[in-house]
């Protein structure tokens, strides 16, 4: 059963202030954060250990380990929407990375498998895939970067998305995290985010 979009009010400026309004999570699978950082340029001699308050207030970017993925964690970063960083960094593998500004309410959200996006919610341009006449359908015009594969994992999410009953809510106000957890099987969590140790650049 899908949890309701609701079910992630937690994640709020109240709780995480400096982060729930600037933030960006990617979720690469298959990567350890060690693997994760040396694909993003960070050499080793140049990498620490960091807390949650310490990467906020560093304003920086840290990795941690979840089951087969790792989690990279921003704050007021861009690298999980930036497509040459996410597009390589996909390679081999699935990325999902969703990223919220509040300044000006930025949403994004990226699947990525091996280079070819299969699925996004562009800031100013909505989702890349809605339900039409009972089936998904790719709502963007022709884009090279985007799979023709059809994201039925997100059927039913997208269900909801689409349906008049639930009242039309931002990415960052939940669905993306839905969307996330779906794709990944990682559950969001107050304690994943405020326990966890991230490698980050020193």
């Amino acid at each position: 059963m899908i949890a309701p979009f609701d079910d992630y009010s937690w994640f709020s400026p109240e709780r995480f202030p400096d982060l729930a309004d600037a933030y960006c999570f990617t979720y690469v699978r298959g990567l350890t954060p060690e693997e994760l950082m040396t694909r993003l340029g960070v050499q080793v001699e140049n990498r620490s250990h960091v807390t949650l308050d310490e990467l906020i207030q560093r304003r920086t970017f840290g990795a941690v380990a979840v089951g087969d993925w790792a989690l990279l964690v921003e704050a007021n970063g861009l690298l999980g929407v930036t497509e040459e960083i996410i597009m390589p960094l996909s390679a081999g593998t699935r990325l999902v990375s969703h990223f919220y500004l509040d300044v000006d309410g930025m949403d994004y959200f990226h699947w990525i498998d091996d280079g070819r996006i299969r699925f996004a919610y562009v800031y100013q341009e909505g989702y890349s895939h809605g339900i039409k006449d009972g089936r998904i359908q790719f709502m963007f015009g022709p884009h090279e970067s985007y799979s023709e594969e059809t994201p039925d994992e997100l059927a039913e999410i997208l269900e909801r998305i689409d349906s008049p009953v639930y009242p039309i809510i931002d990415p960052h106000q939940g669905p993306a995290f839905l969307l996330a957890e779906r794709l990944t099987g990682i559950t969001m969590t107050p304690r994943l985010l405020e326990e966890s140790t991230y490698l980050a650049p020193a």
